[in-house]
């Protein structure tokens, strides 16, 4: 719900609420605050120029208003509220769709001239009349509040990225309890965290089953494709990224549904509600326009997580090195070119490329055939685990014969059974 704030007018409806649901609470949670929401290298927006007699709107990075918003919030915790409401009024000037930045400003300007009982202080008409609305903007607030409290650890990393090949060059992870994506560049040292945003997901939450369920997914995904903005609707904003949704494990326990997007939003929208969506991932679209110049189809892994658990890469490498032991003995009865003690390493309901075990036996055996028995390579070797009610690895690899130059890239689904781990899929990637 957006309404237009003139300037210095006290009687004004205004958008719907900002936070905690008292001055001194978010005044509290500021002061308890030490980090910025400000991207590494990023700098002040500049002011912008006037065209003909009009001043030309500013250029819009990623983040940018969410961080001038939580400035606005550090000066009203520190009774700064004319300062604030200087801040507040070039931040709707500049993202007037910016429902939340509106009702902040328009408690200001009430503070001006009354006390406010509470943030997102509007009329009892007002509230009858969009209390869903009010609710969602309170929320909203929550959530960016807290994912600025409650921030990963220096260094560390999802404990699901056990190991991220030179091939992945950035990964998401996504925590569905603090409405968060987060945006990671891998190099030589590893994953490491260049970006973070607030996103919305399902209506009714997460852990998707079905088709319309309203649910988004959780699990290991992949960026499949990256769709011209040309060819959506205005609904979708700046682009989409799909994923790769239902993926063999979903597959597996008979998840439904497709069309699964990472994308923006409509152009009279800047933000959605934490629970908004159909189950696609929705960011404003200065955020997404990032993610889509920064990431790569089909090598970008997506985790989308109830809520992430965050450990030193040295504990993920740990586990990564257990799992290598798996991988060997994998490869070790590979090379014997005997199909009975390769046939061990897979689930009586295994798949390849879409084949039953029992139509996958004799794939195998023409494989181990073409092989005659030759050592492979892993290259480029990625590892991704997934908890939930199984414990499962995704594992990624280039799968190169000793001595040749190339290979194809495979794509591997293990799940634990008592102390064996098991193949239930495995697959060329395209």
């Amino acid at each position: 719900m957006q309404l237009n704030l003139p300037h210095r007018s006290i009687g004004i409806a205004r958008a719907l609420v900002v936070a905690c649901c008292a001055a001194g609470c978010v005044a509290a949670a500021v002061a308890a605050t030490p980090h910025k929401l400000q991207r590494p290298g990023a700098k002040p927006a500049k002011a912008a120029k006037a065209v003909h007699g009009r001043a030309a709107p500013a250029k819009v990075r990623d983040g940018e208003a969410e961080a001038r918003l939580i400035e606005i919030y550090k000066l009203i915790g520190q009774a700064q509220t004319r300062a604030a409401l200087a801040r507040a009024e070039t931040l709707v000037r500049d993202h007037p769709n910016f429902s939340l930045a509106q009702l902040v400003y328009g408690d200001l300007l009430t503070a001006q001239q009354r006390p406010v009982r509470v943030f997102g202080d509007v009329p009892d008409s007002a509230v009858r009349t969009g209390a869903q609305a009010l609710a969602e903007l309170r929320e909203e607030s929550q959530q960016r509040m807290r994912a600025l409290r409650e921030r990963p650890p220096l260094g560390a990393i999802p404990a699901q990225f056990l190991q991220l090949s030179p091939q992945n060059k950035h990964a998401i992870a996504i925590d569905a309890s603090r409405s968060r994506l987060y945006l990671f560049e891998n190099g030589t040292a590893g994953p490491k965290l260049i970006a973070d945003y607030y996103i919305s997901v399902g209506k009714l939450g997460i852990e998707k089953t079905a088709e319309g369920d309203l649910r988004t997914p959780l699990g290991v995904y992949f960026i499949t494709s990256n769709l011209d903005p040309k060819s959506l609707k205005d609904f979708y904003g700046s682009g989409a990224l799909p994923i790769n949704y239902p993926n063999p494990y979903d597959a597996r326990r008979g998840k439904t549904g497709r069309g699964i997007w990472l994308h923006g939003t409509p152009p009279e929208q800047f933000a959605r509600a934490p629970k908004a969506t159909d189950g696609c991932v929705v960011l404003a679209n200065p955020d997404l326009e990032r993610i889509i110049r920064t990431v790569e189809v089909r090598s970008t892994p997506v985790v989308i997580a109830p809520s992430l658990r965050w450990v030193a890469p040295t504990a993920a490498q740990h586990d990564a090195r257990h799992f290598h032991d798996v991988l060997q003995a994998w490869r070790n009865a590979k090379a014997s070119g005997d199909v009975n003690r390769l046939l061990g390493f897979y689930t009586p309901d295994f798949a390849l490329n879409g084949k039953t075990f029992e139509e996958s036996q004799p794939l195998l055996k023409v494989e181990l055939g073409r092989m005659r028995g030759k050592e492979i390579e892993l290259k480029d070797l990625s590892v991704l685990r997934w908890t939930d009610s199984a414990d499962t690895m995704v594992v990624t690899f280039g799968e190169v014969p000793l001595g040749a130059r190339t290979g194809v890239t495979k794509r591997q689904y293990w799940v634990r059974q008592g102390p064996q781990w098991k193949i239930f899929f495995e697959g060329v990637v395209g």
